[in-house]
C-alpha cells in the first residue's frame, strides 16, 4: 500500500488553451479538485508556493477552504521557502488551518529555491543574521517555527492585559497538538536529508535534486531516502518516518491523453544548473500505456523506497482533465504495482 496525493504547481494565465486563466480561477479549482479528488479515494492533496509569480503563494487561506470542504483527505504543501516568513505568525495561520481540517496538515517547507526575483526574502522584510547565507535564514526560521509548534509558553504576559490570561508564559494560539509531528522538509541533497531527519520532520524529495554522484536520478534518491531513514533511527524518534516523493506520471488511456502526453513517453533524466554553483540532476516524467507504466515505475527505486507518492497535475487544464488523469492511474496503474 502506499498514500498517493497530486501536487499542484498552481498556475494562470491568459492562455487561450488554459482552464485557469486568472488566480481566482486557480484557486476555487484547487478546491474543486481537492473535492474531487478525495471522493475518487486520493489520499492527499498538495500545493506547490511561489512568489512573485502567477502560481499559487500564501498557502494558508487555499488549505483551510479545503479543509473545510473535505473530511480524510490529507493537505499540504510542497514546499513553503522559509526564507519568507515570518515564524510566529505562521504558527498561528497553520494552526488554523489545521484545526479547520481536524488535524489532516501535512505541512511541507524548506529553506527555498530560486525564485522569480533577486533576493525575493528582502521585499518581505527579512535579511540573514551577520555570518548567514539565505539558506541559513532559511533553515534558523525552520527550527523556530518547530520550537514555537510544541506549545510551550516563551511571551511574558502583560500585568494589565485586556482579557485574563492563563498562569505563566504564553503560547502562540491557537494551538494545534500533533501539527509539529506533521512537518515536512523539502530536501534536495543528502545532507539536509539527513538533518531532516535528526529534527523530526518528514522527507519530501522532488523531481530534483542535487547531483552527488553521477547516478541515474531515481537511484541518487532513493539513496537519499535510506541515509533519512538511517538518520531517523539513530535519531531515536518514537513515531516511523515519512518519505514522499514526487513523479509526472500520466497513463496514455485515450486520444486526448496521447496528444497531451504521448511525446513525453521518451523522456530521459536532465542536467542542469538550479544555482549558479549547484549542479542538479532532474528526474524524468513518466508517459505510456498502463501495462508499460507498470513495468517502468516498478524499476524507480526512490518509488519503492518511499510511502507516499505526489503526481505532479497539469493543473492549467482544468478539473475534470485533472481528475480523469488521477483516476487513471488509481484505476489502471496503482493496483498493478501493489499500491492499491
Amino acid at each position: 500500500m502506499k498514500k498517493i496525493g497530486f501536487l499542484s504547481f498552481g498556475h494562470w494565465s491568459k492562455h487561450p488553451a488554459y482552464s485557469t486563466r486568472t488566480a481566482s480561477d486557480t484557486l476555487l479549482q484547487s478546491i474543486d479538485l481537492a473535492v474531487a479528488a478525495e471522493e475518487i479515494g486520493l489520499d492527499g492533496a498538495y500545493f506547490r508556493v511561489h512568489h512573485f509569480a502567477a502560481q499559487l503563494a500564501s498557502p494558508f487561506p487555499l488549505l483551510s477552504a479545503i479543509g473545510a470542504k473535505t473530511n480524510k483527505i490529507e493537505i499540504g504543501t510542497g514546499v513553503i521557502d522559509m526564507r519568507y516568513e515570518n515564524p510566529l505568525y505562521m504558527v498561528e495561520d497553520a494552526g488554523a488551518a489545521d484545526l479547520i481540517s481536524e488535524g489532516r496538515l501535512q505541512l511541507g517547507i524548506s529553506r527555498g529555491s530560486p525564485e522569480q526575483v533577486i533576493d525575493g526574502w528582502r521585499y518581505f522584510g527579512y535579511a540573514p543574521a551577520e555570518g548567514e547565507n539565505d539558506a541559513d535564514m532559511g533553515r534558523r526560521k525552520a527550527l523556530e517555527f518547530l520550537d514555537k509548534l510544541k506549545g510551550i509558553g516563551f511571551a511574558q504576559p502583560n500585568p494589565y492585559p485586556m482579557f485574563p490570561n492563563p498562569p505563566g508564559l504564553l503560547r502562540l494560539e491557537p494551538y494545534s497538538e500533533g501539527l509539529r509531528e506533521r512537518i515536512w522538509w523539502g530536501a534536495a541533497s543528502n545532507a539536509t536529508a539527513v538533518w531532516a531527519a535528526e529534527n523530526g520532520m518528514y522527507l519530501q524529495s522532488s523531481t530534483l535534486k542535487y547531483d552527488e554522484n553521477g547516478k541515474p536520478f531515481h537511484v541518487q534518491q532513493a539513496e537519499q531516502i535510506r541515509l533519512y531513514k538511517e538518520a531517523w533511527k539513530k535519531a531515536g524518534h518514537q513515531r516511523a518516518p515519512r518519505v514522499s516523493v514526487s513523479r509526472s506520471i500520466f497513463a496514455l488511456v485515450n486520444d486526448q491523453d496521447r496528444y497531451f502526453f504521448g511525446q513525453e513517453a521518451d523522456r530521459a533524466d536532465k542536467i542542469g544548473m538550479i544555482e549558479q554553483d549547484k549542479r542538479a540532476i532532474f528526474g524524468r516524467s513518466y508517459a505510456a500505456e498502463p501495462d508499460q507504466l507498470i513495468k517502468e515505475l516498478a524499476e524507480d527505486e526512490a518509488i519503492l523506497e518511499a510511502d507516499t507518492l505526489l503526481l505532479t497535475i497539469p493543473n492549467t487544464l482544468g478539473v475534470d482533465y485533472n481528475v480523469h488523469v488521477l483516476s487513471s492511474i488509481l484505476e489502471h496503474v496503482a493496483p498493478g504495482l501493489g499500491w492499491r
